[in-house]
């Protein structure tokens, strides 16, 4: 039987410097590496926190916006109070909600339409 491996989803972005300002300044990603086939072509970057890595495209064709995508996380309302302490301008998460499947989350949009679950179990 063959076990599937690690999933890497790939999102849609459209602006790099709104990509930036979300995926690393206010959600604490890091690069992971950035690809361009030439200066002034779409970029192609992959991005990490703590285990979770995503993969952001600007080309046309890779993929659609409006993925939804949920990433466990240890210590959803930490995360959360870490977020509200940065005072990003286009979101500002509150607490974190129970869902009756037993998690605790929060959803957050990027300026392109995706959305990321962060959650944990109860």
């Amino acid at each position: 039987m063959v076990k599937p491996g690690t999933v890497t989803p790939i999102l849609r972005i459209f602006d790099e410097t709104k990509t930036r300002e979300f995926y690393l300044d206010f959600l604490g990603f890091s690069i992971d590496f950035e690809h361009r086939f030439e200066d002034g072509l779409p970029l192609y970057m992959g991005v990490s926190l703590s285990g979770c890595h995503l993969h952001l495209s600007e080309h046309h064709g890779d993929v659609c916006p409006g993925a939804h995508v949920r990433i466990l996380n240890e210590n959803v309302d930490q995360f959360c109070s870490d977020l509200a302490g940065k005072a990003y301008k286009y979101a500002r998460p509150g607490e974190a909600e129970e869902t009756p499947w037993g998690t605790k989350e929060v959803t957050l949009s990027d300026p392109f339409g995706n959305k990321l679950t962060f959650y944990q179990q109860i």
